[in-house]
């Protein structure tokens, strides 16, 4: 469950601290108060998008931090090199900044916002306002019928089976392009496959022929101070080459480093430079004969150099062009041989799709038993939300891809209800009211809750569209789901308030003409006067006092029995 959550410049929150307790929590207020900024903090911290426009006004950035406790990841923790705390709590922080930026962390360890929105979503189910929404969705209706029925291993065997299926029927595809098409793919093959093999290509071959090329362009530029280099190392004529020189000025030394030590030492380094200036001189009479080529070679050059730029401009480098005429080689012979190949992949097809198939009717059958199940409990559910004798059903249709299956099975799925004796069950999304909406998808929620280990649940504003008797048996209901679980909930009704373990009450202030957020943790007399506030509004009599006493008197009556 989450213990603490610290919110720092967050919209029009400069700084709070909420310390959740187990059982239900409720937060209430005005209307723009900020509750729903405690949410979005919420949704911050545990990795969901946000944006630099939750920045408060002035500041440089918005930071979030959550402590969470008898959470059950550490094995998550593990395989996520994460260590955990000695405490035993998770750690979580989000910093966003102006330029839109954020830095997360678990325990201290710099994460990216993926892996803190993967840690959170096992943290937390937020239920946002909107959620409700969702159920006008019908391609989610089978979402939710697959988390009731806990077919995840059943998804991943047939996603695996559909997928080698769709793989079997796109190359089934590319062999029986019509003939016409055939004939101008084999013949541009033919001829690539024939202009590169006639290029005969070698590896490295153009900056080979490039780098001679220069050579012989600038021979004679070359020859001449080669030339001169070497005459002046070996001597050229009457004169004394350096090498000569050097080696007459290493005998002198040589004799005279008899009679002194630093003269030897002059003399083994002079020696040293008498044979790297020979080795040079060696080197330069070889590069010489380099200089040596015969008439036409230039030519010869730049003729392969054009063939090899032809090359390279149509199918990249030699490494390239040569991988090319392979691939086109291996594609010619599958077209050439396509029809041997064609009977085969048929063959493995009709496997394939048998097998798909099979996995998809057995996927459909339990989707139909969990479906049946489903029904029940959710309409147990709406009884206990004031809305008996309402009529819930799953009802199945085939899809309409080919062979009758997609990437999730054979199976649509849509949600009917009839909210009214003797009329016909009718789809979710064009007879339901808003209210309706959300007692029906809270109700969802507390049957799928039992099928997930999701610590904590968040509701924000379940109330929308409820009101009287139907607000009092949601109240009833969040307060049986806090039970074995932590709730947090966002309401305007009394009904549902009245029933909080932990009741915070959000406000907000003016002070030099900036706005202030302030999250109090009321005791039993601030509970009385926010009831009554949310009751009677700012008309708070002692009669309204004495009735939200006996509403919370109720309520704790209440919670003893669930």
């Amino acid at each position: 469950m989450i213990k603490l959550l610290h919110i720092e410049n967050v919209a029009v929150i400069e700084e709070a601290d909420i310390e959740f307790s187990t059982g239900l929590n409720v937060l209430t207020g005005e209307t723009g108060a900020g509750k729903s900024i405690v949410i979005d903090s919420l949704s911050a911290a545990t990795g969901f998008r946000t944006s630099r426009e939750i920045i408060r006004t002035g500041a440089k950035h918005a930071s979030v931090t959550a402590v969470f406790s008898d959470t059950e990841v550490s094995s998550w923790l593990e395989e996520n090199a994460i260590e955990p705390d000695e405490s035993g709590d998770i750690f979580i922080s989000r910093k966003i900044s102006a330029d839109g930026k954020s830095v997360c962390r678990i325990n201290g360890t710099p994460v990216p916002a993926n892996i803190l929105r993967e840690l959170g979503s096992k943290l937390l189910d937020i239920h946002g306002q909107n959620d409700g929404r969702k159920l006008l969705d019908e391609s989610a209706h089978l979402e939710y019928l697959d988390a009731f029925g806990k077919h995840e291993k059943e998804l991943e065997e047939y996603a695996l089976s559909y997928s080698l299926l769709c793989n079997k029927r796109t190359e089934i595809e590319k062999l029986t392009m019509d003939e016409s098409e055939k004939e101008r793919r084999i013949d541009m093959l033919k001829h690539q496959i024939n202009e590169i093999e006639a290029a005969k290509l070698n590896v490295g071959e153009m900056n080979e022929i490039t780098t001679r090329r220069e050579l012989l362009l600038n021979s004679s530029k070359l020859t001449e101070s080669v030339e001169t280099a070497f005459e002046l190392l070996y001597g050229g004529g009457e004169t004394a080459g350096a090498v000569a020189l050097i080696s007459d000025a290493c005998a002198q030394l040589d004799r005279a480093s008899e009679y002194s030590q630093g003269l030897r030492i002059l003399n083994e380094r002079l020696n040293d430079i008498k044979y790297s200036t020979q080795d040079i001189s060696d080197e330069l009479r070889d590069f010489r004969t380099q200089l040596d080529f015969s008439p036409g070679e230039l030519e010869e050059l730049e003729e392969r150099l054009d063939v090899l730029k032809r090359i390279s401009r149509k199918y990249g480098s030699e490494e390239e062009a040569l991988l090319h005429m392979e691939n086109s080689k291996t594609e010619l012979s599958d077209i050439e041989d396509g029809a041997s190949k064609l009977t085969k992949l048929e063959a493995e097809l009709k496997v394939c799709l048998t097998e798909t198939e099979k996995l998809a009717a057995s996927l459909s059958e339990k989707r139909k038993a969990a479906a049946l199940s489903l029904q029940k409990q959710v309409e147990d559910e709406l009884s206990q939300l004031n809305m008996k004798g309402v009529r819930f059903t799953v009802e199945f249709g085939k899809v309409s891809g080919d062979d009758g299956l997609n990437a999730f099975g054979c199976d649509d799925v849509w949600y009917l209800m009839s909210a009214n004796a003797g009329e016909a069950p009718g789809r979710i999304n064009r007879i339901a009211s808003g209210g309706e909406l959300a007692r029906i998808m809270l109700a969802l929620k507390n049957v799928l809750s039992g099928k997930t280990d999701t610590a904590s649940m968040v509701f924000d504003e379940i109330d929308t569209g409820v009101s009287g008797i139907a607000a009092q048996r949601v109240g009833e209901k969040l307060a049986q789901l806090a039970k074995n679980r932590q709730v947090l909930c966002v309401t305007h009704l009394p009904q549902i308030a009245v029933m909080a373990d932990t009741h915070f009450s959000i406000s907000k202030s003016v002070k030099d003409g900036r706005t202030y957020t302030h999250v109090n943790h009321l005791d039993f007399e601030g509970r009385k006067h926010e009831l009554a506030r949310l009751s009677g509004g700012e008309n708070i009599t002692q009669t309204t006092l004495t009735s939200a006493e006996e509403q919370l008197t109720t309520a704790e009556a209440f919670k003893k029995t669930r």
